[in-house]
């Protein structure tokens, strides 16, 4: 298959990457970019690994492979090795200060009548009833307290 995003390495280039590695005091991360970016390039030291092989050596996806060589293209040597940072978060949370101290609060408050205690389902219900949230799952209602060190009404002996 043709390579779409050729890697051709200037000398200076190529002598940062190789600086990198000696030092080793760059991230995992960046390393293994300055290591596929290395054994990919095509200038005249002669012909490059392919993706496969890399992927292989170096313990990574080919598509991780690919995705280097394509941010290097597009976007130069330091877009090829740091991290692009998230701009958004992938979802946007369930809960912000408001809805943490509500769950808090009634997390600390006295159980539902019939129960000895609150469980992540009656709190996760009661918000959705009280209208903090639309929807909640147990699992971001144990994360959010767990966060916060709630002991769901429990109290510290000490």
């Amino acid at each position: 298959m043709k390579k779409i995003y050729r890697v051709t390495l200037a000398v200076a280039e190529r002598n940062e990457l190789e600086g990198m590695l000696r030092a080793g005091k760059s991230a995992a991360r960046t390393l293994t970019r300055a290591r596929i970016l290395l054994k990919a390039d095509q200038s005249d030291d002669g012909p490059a690994w392919p993706d496969s092989e890399i992927a292989r050596a170096l313990d990574v996806h080919p598509d991780t492979v690919a995705d280097v060589r394509r941010r290097l293209v597009e976007g130069g040597l330091r877009a090829a090795l740091e991290h692009k940072p998230q701009v958004t978060p992938r979802t946007p949370r369930k809960l912000d200060g408001r809805g943490e101290a509500a769950l808090v609060k009634l997390a600390c408050s006295k159980a539902p009548l019939g129960h000895a205690s609150w469980t992540l389902r009656l709190l996760a219900d009661e918000l959705v009833r009280l209208e903090v949230v639309d929807s909640i799952s147990i699992h971001t209602v144990g994360r959010t307290l767990k966060k916060t060190s709630s002991s769901r009404g429990r109290t510290s002996s000490g």
